[in-house]
């Protein structure tokens, strides 16, 4: 009998291990990011903005390593307006049409709002370096960006969930994600079946500390 080829989950399929000190552990090295606080160059001189572009070409050329990101910085509704349409089209009271109409108004209307909102980022990737080279290392690299003018800042834990969420098609939430899913339940469900004098417990080896300096 042939043994039957496991799945991939889904932490495999990503490539994502866990959370790291200063980022994200993956299956190719260590990955962090640096939240770059935007320019609005649409209120600038051409003068500024051409030195906006040196700044960039001789930080890229003084850490050539460094990796540009800019995604969406709210979430999508793409999928939600599609299932609208194709509520709207199957619905024969006229009242629920209506209904539905005013729904993906006002989807349209958020996503107008939302649609200049954008993050940027610079992602530096750790191979094999033991923690006192990643320190210092990640200082010098933060230090070459301030340097060439970019309000820099390092990613927390929390700021890689959520761009990670949005990046994945969920939406944002303004509450804080678990480390990992079901942990809220998990959680509630231990304490709901413990007696009273052991409800005093030692924090879960399942949290994973903040990251960032």
């Amino acid at each position: 009998m042939k043994k039957k080829k496991g799945h991939n989950g889904t932490q495999e399929l990503i490539g994502i291990k866990q959370f790291s000190r200063n980022g994200l552990l993956t299956n190719r090295g260590e990955l962090v990011f640096f939240v770059v606080d935007p320019t609005n160059i649409s209120v600038l001189s051409q003068i500024s903005i051409t030195i906006k572009v040196r700044n960039l070409q001789q930080l890229l050329t003084a850490q050539p390593d460094v990796g540009i990101l800019c995604m969406d910085d709210s979430a999508n509704f793409d999928f939600n307006k599609s299932y609208l349409k194709n509520r709207i089209k199957e619905e024969d009271n006229q009242k629920v049409r209506a209904l539905l109409q005013q729904d993906l108004a006002f989807l349209d209307e958020i996503q107008v709002s939302m649609s200049t909102a954008r993050k940027f980022m610079f992602v530096v990737r750790l191979r094999n370096e033991s923690e006192d080279q990643s320190f210092a290392n990640l200082n010098r690299i933060e230090k070459v960006i301030s340097e060439q003018g970019f309000d820099v800042k390092r990613a927390t834990k929390s700021e890689i969930k959520r761009f990670l969420s949005i990046y994945f098609g969920r939406t944002a939430l303004d509450n804080e994600l678990p480390d990992f899913d079901g942990d809220q339940a998990y959680a509630q469900v231990q304490l709901t079946s413990m007696p009273e004098q052991q409800l005093e417990v030692p924090p879960s080896k399942w949290i994973i500390s903040e990251g960032g300096k």
